[in-house]
């Protein structure tokens, strides 16, 4: 995608940005225990945040994330070569307020250094990394192999994000690491919603995302990142989810057959957590995460599935009846999703 440009007194400046924002979704955490103390209200999960992003310090200040991520470079082309990068940014972290009753207390989290290695130049192009988090706001028992074998201490929070500008003004931006928990959102250069995190491991997340484990320690966690679902599909998964008749909850593992082509079957599916992929004929056609709705045109179509809908990672899946969404979205739904007769 082309980037605004302007004219520098060393030739031509490109600029690009790449902003995460990490969140904690309702179906983020399934344990019962863990679970508790948002079902009571002491703790919260947060709302979604928006498609665009204007403003991140106002999202910040209204409580909308977990902690933040932002990105910013620039470089100076002549002649069509880099003569000139840099890069800014940082991150940006929030707290975590506990309610009981009329009692409330907040707990501010602990930033840790970014990490920005030397960026990746060649005459054409430039690759700028930073890595930002830090650690979460409340304190949480977990057990360790020597004495006293418990330890109080907040796990680590973290993206890894990547932007590249080339010198014919096109840029790419990549979520290249991140902490298994919470939900991170990607937004590009225009501010708009790019991509998502398309797996929460809440658990793995919880024992292991201290030390060593982290881009501090020894480590980054690969991000698996999907694209982003239509604005049809998030104002359907807000009317599935918080409707009168609220849909099933189901895991599956991975490299389960969720529907099989052909077989008889009518029930919508609400992407909550994970990844799946698109078959027809035995021939793939796309992998959808977080967000998307699948099941549509067997409820439009007689029936029968279209395709078979497997899952690439474990995954949690909103299962709902057709009769929840109207006729009209589901058609127009169906139209974005005939990937067989594009291929």
């Amino acid at each position: 995608m082309d980037r605004p440009e302007r004219i520098t007194k060393r030739g031509v400046r490109i600029e690009g940005s790449v902003t995460s924002i990490s969140w904690i979704p309702s179906e983020a955490i399934s344990s019962l225990g863990t679970r508790l103390p948002f079902e009571m209200g002491i703790a919260h999960y947060d709302e979604a945040p928006p498609d665009e992003v204007a403003d991140l310090e106002a999202l910040r200040d209204a409580d909308r994330f977990r902690f933040a991520n932002q990105l910013k470079g620039w470089i100076d082309v002549e002649d069509g070569q880099i003569v000139g990068h840099g890069c800014s940014g940082g991150g940006m972290i929030g707290a975590t307020t506990l309610r009981l009753g009329a009692r409330s207390a907040t707990f501010q989290a602990v930033a840790l250094g970014d990490l920005r290695p030397e960026p990746v130049a060649s005459g054409t192009e430039v690759t700028f990394v930073q890595t930002a988090g830090g650690r979460t706001g409340v304190p949480a028992p977990r057990r360790v192999r020597r004495p006293p074998f418990v330890q109080f201490a907040a796990p680590l929070a973290w993206t890894t994000l990547a932007l590249t500008l080339r010198s014919d003004g096109a840029t790419s931006e990549r979520l290249t690491g991140a902490s298994p928990f919470p939900r991170h959102w990607l937004y590009g250069s225009d501010g708009r919603l790019l991509a998502k995190s398309g797996v929460i491991d809440f658990s793995s997340w919880y024992r292991r995302a201290f030390g060593k484990h982290s881009p501090w320690g020894e480590r980054d966690s690969p991000a698996l990142s999907t694209e982003v679902e239509s604005a049809l599909e998030r104002q359907l998964s807000v009317q599935l989810m918080h409707g009168s008749a609220g849909p099933k909850i189901r895991a599956y593992k991975r490299g389960t057959t969720i529907v099989a082509e052909g077989e008889a079957g009518g029930a919508l599916f609400l992407v909550l957590d994970g990844v799946v992929r698109i078959e027809v004929g035995g021939k793939r056609l796309a992998e959808y995460g977080p967000g998307s709705v699948h099941g549509e045109r067997a409820a439009l179509e007689g029936g029968l599935r279209t395709a078979t809908i497997s899952a690439v990672t474990d995954c949690k899946l909103a299962i709902a009846a057709p009769d929840q969404i109207d006729r009209e979205a589901l058609v127009e739904l169906s139209s974005g999703h005939r990937r067989e007769e594009e291929a």
